[in-house]
């Protein structure tokens, strides 16, 4: 198959266009025909090595932290899905690399993509969303009548995080561009904050 790879960490080295074997499917696991992927911040400081010390990845290393596309093959002991399911992904750390034309995933990490989103729309949302939720539900625990406050708030994070706060009730407040203001209360943000660059004086 045809993969995107790194052989090092480097900020500025392209990804290589590589040849590489299917990946074995364990018992567990289903092999997904990557119909979309979507690039994320985590993977450029990945690829840099900002992260090598708490995720200490062997080379060559394909990236990629999100997926959407079509089961071809099931583990022995998969369960819950069957070829030709249309799913969606976060893989497990230490078992990325959506940068291809499959991926193996273990049937725990994968959910059916919603029949309305299109294949592009569902690998924009496993990374963003899951940290949106963890930072909120699991850490968190936002409950109703609470104020939460979210930098950002036009980000891939941000607008999960303001829809998902909303959602349990809480009062909203977020840093943006003004040009971003409307998109944010449609998302329902209750308070927005211009966004301004601090320059550091020398």
């Amino acid at each position: 198959m045809k993969a995107f790879s790194i052989s090092r960490y480097k900020k500025e080295s392209p990804l290589e266009l590589v040849d590489l074997p299917e990946p074995i499917v364990k018992d567990h696991e289903v092999l997904v025909e990557i119909h979309a992927a979507s690039v994320n911040l985590l993977d450029s400081k990945i690829k840099s090595g900002e992260f090598k010390l708490i995720l200490p990845y062997k080379m060559p290393l394909v990236l990629g932290h999100d997926v959407a596309g079509i089961i071809v093959k099931t583990g022995a002991k998969v369960k819950n899905f069957k070829v030709g399911d249309e799913i969606y992904s976060r893989p497990s750390d230490f078992h990325i690399g959506t940068f291809a034309e499959f991926i193996s995933i273990d049937e725990k990490d994968i959910a059916l993509k919603p029949k309305n989103l299109s294949m592009e729309e569902a690998a924009s949302i496993p990374l963003v969303g899951l940290t949106a939720w963890q930072a909120l539900i699991e850490q968190s625990n936002v409950q109703k009548g609470q104020k939460v406050f979210i930098q950002a708030g036009s980000g891939g994070v941000g607008t999960f995080a303001i829809q998902l706060a909303k959602y349990m009730g809480a009062t909203v407040a977020t840093t943006a561009s003004e040009k971003s203001f409307e998109v944010l209360k449609n998302l329902g943000a209750d308070v927005l904050i211009i966004k301004r660059r601090i320059l550091k004086m020398l």
